[in-house]
């Protein structure tokens, strides 16, 4: 591998570990020799910029006895090879990224070797092979068509709408509708009792991770055997799950907020990582506070697409804003409320009725709507007990398993929504089925409104940056 160039030796001459950089590229180069060395400024979520190497080339990818050449791009981190790359599929212009289990619809790479990454016994070698072997199983590339002008996350969903609603068995087997919720403590106990109240499983387990409060209550379940319910200390006991909701909480006595959120995210790599090994076609719903931190931890550590990763966020707020804005202000529209999960939400209303068939979209702000939806949102109770959470928890679930398609306020990878260009998780009104999580369309907001998005986007951003997934 030819490093001898100006920039590529000045870039390298700031890696942490030179030597050692140097050593792993031309391993690379030797089994990968297609792969060439670049220089390039890299744009993290936070926004921040640095100056770093990265691999760019193809990789052999053989599908139904034919092979086909897959463009990659790996970006180096400064601590390589101690941190792993940062990994990219780069389509040409015919081609289009298929989202799916190891690829997000950005095109970037989610592999169990990078979230367990563990050098030396990590390689970027090692990667490769195992990059290989996932897109084999499932390309993340097509070829475009010519009706490919359309947003490739509304093609996805449609595309995902025709296998499951083709007359055919593409429907998980009915029979075996198994959900798993992660957490002890009141608000796990809370979700267990109304996913079995609302939902048609045929087995719910209940993984107590944590030393909770309500252990008692765990011994409950037992004792009285409650149908269909299973209590589990295994996570193995998870496999095999539709929907794996995480109510996992783990706070510390720490006075710093950062270091408070870090304790939970530092319990999330205990979990998420294996849940998504255990079930890897599940769809993750996550309650764990704070709700949008944690839904994007859990996104980050499961390899997942964005779409199977969603929060709880502020769907309980949202239906009983619906409810508010029907019973007393007789608007029979359904409403969300979006943002963080924080002051900074904000009520949108929907501009189709709440029976309405047809796929609902957010109304634009306007001078008629905004006191309505103000006073609405004022009358809404806006405290959340554990049981109230749990029946919400519930509702999000039900529409994944019966593949509702019905929209929700939870919280998703919000990148590319209303011009939001960080990678932060909030609160969007999205449509819920077995295949997860199709954002409605973005809109302009008021000023006052998008104020309070963007307030929201700068302090999670913000956050992000201080913890350590």
């Amino acid at each position: 591998m030819d490093l001898s160039s100006d920039k590529i030796k000045r870039i390298l001459s700031k890696y942490k570990f030179n030597e050692v950089a140097i050593e792993e590229l031309q391993k690379i180069h030797r089994i990968y020799p297609e792969l060439k060395p670049f220089t390039g400024t890299y744009t993290f979520s936070d926004s921040s910029q640095r100056d770093l190497l990265k691999l760019i080339g193809n990789i052999p990818v053989k599908y139904e006895g034919r092979s086909y050449n897959f463009p990659i791009q790996l970006w180096l981190i400064d601590s390589f090879p101690f941190t792993p790359p940062i990994c990219f599929l780069r389509p040409t212009s015919n081609m289009v990224i298929r989202e799916g289990k190891h690829v997000d619809a950005k095109g970037r790479i989610h592999l169990p070797g990078l979230h367990n990454w563990d050098y030396p016994k990590s390689s970027v070698v090692g990667l490769l092979n195992e990059m290989i072997a996932k897109f084999e199983e499932d390309p993340p590339l097509s070829t475009r068509s010519t009706t490919q002008n359309k947003d490739p996350y509304e093609l996805l969903a449609m595309v995902s709408n025709f296998q499951v609603n083709d007359g055919s068995v593409r429907h998980q087997d009915q029979q075996n509708i198994k959900v798993s919720v992660i957490g002890g403590g009141d608000l796990g106990m809370a979700s267990v009792l109304s996913i079995v109240a609302k939902c048609k499983v045929s087995k719910l387990v209940f993984i107590d991770v944590t030393e909770s409060s309500t252990k008692g209550g765990t011994t409950d379940l037992e004792i009285f055997n409650v149908p269909k319910v299973e209590v589990s200390r295994d996570l193995s006991s998870s496999a095999g799950s539709r929907v794996v909701v995480v109510t996992a909480n783990a706070w510390s006595s720490e006075q710093s907020y950062v270091k408070v959120v870090q304790t939970n995210v530092d319990m999330y790599r205990g979990i998420i990582p294996n849940l998504a090994r255990l079930s890897p076609s599940a769809v993750v719903v996550v309650a764990s506070q704070p709700v949008d931190v944690m839904t994007h931890v859990a996104w980050r550590q499961s390899g997942f697409p964005p779409t199977r990763v969603i929060g709880a966020g502020c769907n309980l707020d949202s239906e009983r804003l619906s409810r508010v804005l029907d019973i007393n202000l007789n608007t029979h529209k359904q409403a969300w409320v979006i943002g963080e999960l924080s002051d900074n939400k904000v009520p949108v209303l929907s501009n189709t009725s709440l029976n309405s068939s047809t796929r609902p979209e957010i109304a634009p702000a306007s001078s008629a709507t905004k006191p309505l939806l103000d006073r609405g949102f004022e009358m809404i109770n806006k405290g959340q007990r554990s049981w109230s959470v749990g029946l919400s928890i519930a509702d999000i679930t039900n529409s994944i398993l019966t593949d509702q398609m019905k929209a929700h306020s939870v919280s998703t990878l919000a990148q590319g929504w209303g011009g939001i260009a960080s990678e932060v998780f909030l609160s969007l009104p999205c449509v819920l089925g077995a295949n997860g999580s199709t954002r409605l369309a973005g809109i302009s907001l008021g000023e006052e409104d998008d104020s309070k998005l963007k307030g929201s986007v700068s302090s999670l951003t913000n956050l992000m940056g201080q913890i350590q997934i």
